[in-house]
């Protein structure tokens, strides 16, 4: 047996028996898809595991994330700082082998995966941000920027739907250094995907305008190698590669969904082990296996210190250029809080309008802003006027527009963000960021500060009705630990938020009015804290605290002055992001909400159960509790009681509690 063969089979029983002992795990693609793996890092990926962050390496995306043990096995093989350890404390604490890929957890894991055909939209945005930077920079006889994208995915990825709009994008926009390996084995959980998924998907693929190469057996190490170097040829169009394998293979478990997803059991890995003619110790692989692994990693190194001594000709050929590529990987930034033109607004306007303002300012000093809308741009004022359109022809825009494919959108982000030097946003209406949840959520899982403009955040969206004015949203994207949710009540607010979006180490959400708002006096940088006084009692100590995020924070500002003509000296709150007022100290806490003033009105045009924390035993809230109607934004604020009179009315009851 050559030591190419002999490496397949050391990836498939590493791999077996880390499941094995962890007794838990998905044996079944690491056993069909180990030839895969194996010609990517063996024969084609661009790598070097000293330095899994050196901007020109080929991405390599597990969107299979059950399947992790091929992952780490591959990893551990090639060099990367995983070791045999690891391999034998497969899904313990405090180990690099999660049981499904980590970002930031294991060395040379590229994104987080798991939740199906979320790697492969994730590897569509690594491919978008390579294009991209590749159009910015590259200059004759300076390919700088050229790598690959490469992501295994199996039958499950291809079923769930943001793989649909994940590569109905990629072909739209010609991306054709993505290449998609599909491990196509006819098996997920509950059996034959005959009785659920049945569709030519050559055809499919060919439609959203991908190459489609087909290898009918993946054993097949030189036919394998074929299809992957004629899809790297193929620049104009992505490609998939479709690879006939047997779930579990050389396993008595073969073809079979019972080894799917869980161990093959110890008298089956024994066979399997027989099958493959393996002698070694467990997790011992023979001498030549390794220093076949090793010699191809010190290629790897090899081509990253060519790569270096490319880039310190392109710094002397093209000097500016060379520092403008510095400044992309670096994420530096300009001095933003001390920017008094981001902070100008002189009359009420809606936040969607204040934001697409504070955007465009910043795209102007921000050369590697990019991100686009789920074909709502006009409507929700996320294009960049002076900057072009990405498009199938023509890479250098910074403008993207993602067409009606929210999920696979905000995955895509995901995967600019990943990739480096961009700073990645994508834009919708607020209502449906319920179709980018899963998306969002790891945005917040990987600690991806992915900016998202959600618009039309209210009842206020009028006329439009109640399938498109969010009511629960808000409570839903709050509870994501790690998501930072700003919703601004003017201009100063909003630029706040874009830049505790820029400057911190979290996704951000910007959620935003249709409607116009005021601009208010002592607004501005305090809104950074999350929560502020932005209209004080006359007492040191205030009677009442209306307390409101948004649009609601005219309403409280109006009642304040009711309640003085009434004997009640009241202080209002802005509290644009919970997030950001829960990492105060508790003196500043507590200095802007005191505990002994327990009278309080907190008020939201959205669910209600964010504020009890901050209401307290005797305070009032004015949420929404039924979903909204159709008609104008201002009857609808009156109908559902968001008017001053209704807070005054609260607030006393308030006060009378006490």
């Amino acid at each position: 047996m050559n030591v190419r063969q002999q490496t397949v089979n050391a990836i498939r029983v590493l791999s077996a028996e880390a499941i094995q002992k962890a007794n838990s795990g998905h044996p079944g693609l690491p056993l069909g898809s180990a030839p895969i793996g194996y010609t990517l890092f063996a024969d084609f990926l661009k790598f070097n595991p000293k330095d899994t962050k050196w901007d020109d390496r080929d991405r390599f995306v597990l969107s299979a994330g059950h399947g992790s043990m091929l992952l780490y096995s591959l990893l551990y093989l090639f060099g990367y700082d995983v070791s045999k350890e690891d391999l034998k404390n497969f899904r313990q604490l405090g180990y690099k082998t999660p049981g499904h890929p980590e970002y930031g957890h294991t060395p040379g894991v590229e994104t987080t995966t798991g939740p199906l055909g979320q790697g492969i939209a994730n590897a569509v945005g690594m491919a978008l941000a390579e294009a991209h930077l590749a159009a910015t920079f590259n200059k004759e006889g300076f390919p700088i920027v050229d790598h690959y994208t490469y992501a295994l995915c199996g039958d499950g990825c291809l079923e769930e739907g943001i793989s649909y709009e994940a590569c109905s994008f990629a072909g739209a926009n010609k991306l054709g250094k993505l290449i998609l390996l599909y491990d196509d084995n006819d098996i997920t959980i509950e059996g034959d995907t005959g009785i659920t998924f049945n569709e030519d998907i050559a055809l499919r693929f060919k439609a959203q305008g991908w190459q489609v190469i087909k290898v009918d057996d993946a054993n097949d190490l030189d036919v394998l190698k074929r299809a992957i170097r004629k899809a790297k040829a193929d620049t104009e169009h992505p490609s998939l590669i479709i690879c006939k394998t047997v779930i579990g293979y050389g396993s008595p478990l073969a073809g079979s969904e019972a080894c799917h997803g869980a161990p093959l059991g110890v008298e089956n890995l024994q066979k399997l082990k027989e099958n493959l003619d393996w002698s070694c110790e467990p997790f011992e692989v023979p001498q030549e296996v390794a220093d076949h692994c090793s010699a191809i990693a010190r290629k790897g190194a090899s081509r990253q210190g060519k790569w270096k001594r490319l880039f310190k000709d392109y710094e002397a050929a093209y000097p500016e250029l060379a520092a403008l590529y510095k400044k992309y990987m670096s994420n530096e930034l300009p001095d933003l809080k001390n920017n008094e033109d981001l902070f100008a607004f002189s009359k009420p306007d809606a936040t969607r309008n204040t934001s697409f303002t504070v955007l465009n300012k910043l795209a102007d000093i921000i050369p590697n802003l990019i991100g686009g809308s789920a074909d709502l741009a006009p409507s929700n004022k996320s294009n960049m006027k002076k900057r072009g359109d990405i498009s199938a022809s023509d890479k250098t825009g910074s403008n993207i527009h993602f067409g009606i494919r929210e999920h696979a959108m905000a995955a895509i982000a995901n995967g600019m963000q990943l990739h480096g030097g961009l700073r990645a946003y994508c834009a919708t209406f607020f209502i449906f960021s319920d179709y980018m949840k899963h998306a969002m959520r790891l945005s917040a899982l990987m600690h991806l500060p992915v900016t998202y403009i959600l618009t039309h955040d209210s009842i206020g969206v009028g006329e439009d009705g109640p399938t498109h004015e969010p009511v629960e949203q808000l409570i839903a994207l709050r509870s994501i630990p790690g998501m930072k949710v700003f919703r601004p009540a003017d201009g100063k607010e909003t630029t706040a938020a874009w830049i505790s979006a820029l400057t911190g180490n979290a996704p951000t959400c910007l959620v935003l009015t249709r409607q116009n708002l005021p601009q208010y006096e002592n607004s501005g940088l305090a809104a950074l804290k999350g929560g502020y006084i932005l209209s004080d009692s006359e007492k040191q100590t205030p009677d009442l605290l209306l307390i409101a995020s948004g649009s609601e924070v005219e309403q409280c500002m109006q009642a304040k002055e009711i309640l003085k003509n009434k004997g009640v000296d009241a202080r209002v709150v802005s509290m644009p992001c919970f997030e950001e007022f829960e990492k105060q100290p508790q003196s500043y806490k507590d200095e802007v909400l005191p505990p002994e003033v327990k009278a309080r009105v907190c008020v939201e045009a959205g669910s209600p159960y964010s504020w009890y924390k901050y209401a307290g035993e005797c305070g009032e809230i004015i949420g929404m509790t039924t979903f909204g109607a159709s008609g104008p934004a201002k009857k609808l604020f009156e109908m559902f009681g968001f008017t001053a009179e209704n807070i005054v009315e609260k607030a006393f009851r308030s006060l009378n509690k006490i």
